[in-house]
């Protein structure tokens, strides 16, 4: 299995899954008479990204792993979402983001050295079988799980199902 089909197509059914459960986060407010702040600004622990910043993080963990992964330039991604629509806006960009990298981009991923940050000051080089498969994908699906578990235990009616993406 290439390194291409190994990850465009799991970050682009997340990213995906993700956007719907937004979907279904704005209506819960309209009809339950909720703010959106409320849902946006959510978190599971005091100690934990709320909401906004776990899909933040789910979408820069697919950019930028694409990006390491092919040797490409990593993007910089600010962090001023604030409301639903804007949070469907960066999940959007970052599906085409993503959807541009070409099979061949990914050739010898596996073997490639990839440096990323672990922390404020520090980095790490690993080749990029040990970096997909130990750092990216599991934080990528914890940010996006931890996402759905605060709509879950916020009211939202969702399910696995809706986590997965599938009718």
């Amino acid at each position: 299995m290439s390194f291409h089909d190994l990850t465009v197509p799991a970050f682009l059914q997340i990213l995906g899954s993700l956007s719907g459960l937004l979907t279904k986060a704005e209506a819960h407010c309209k009809a339950k008479n909720i703010q959106p702040e409320v849902l946006l600004n959510a978190r599971l622990y005091p100690d934990m990204y709320p909401l906004t910043r776990q899909i933040q993080t789910v979408c820069d963990f697919a950019a930028k792993t694409c990006a390491r992964l092919t040797g490409s330039e990593v993007p910089s991604t600010p962090d001023t979402e604030k409301s639903f629509e804007e949070l469907q806006q960066r999940i959007a960009r970052t599906v085409d983001y993503v959807k541009a990298f070409k099979p061949s981009q990914f050739d010898g991923s596996d073997t490639r050295e990839v440096t990323f940050p672990i922390g404020p000051s520090n980095t790490m080089t690993v080749k990029g079988q040990q970096y997909l498969v130990n750092f990216a994908f599991p934080n990528f699906y914890f940010h996006a799980a931890t996402a759905h578990g605060i709509l879950r235990h916020n009211g939202v009616e969702i399910g696995k199902r809706d986590f997965l993406g599938v009718r």
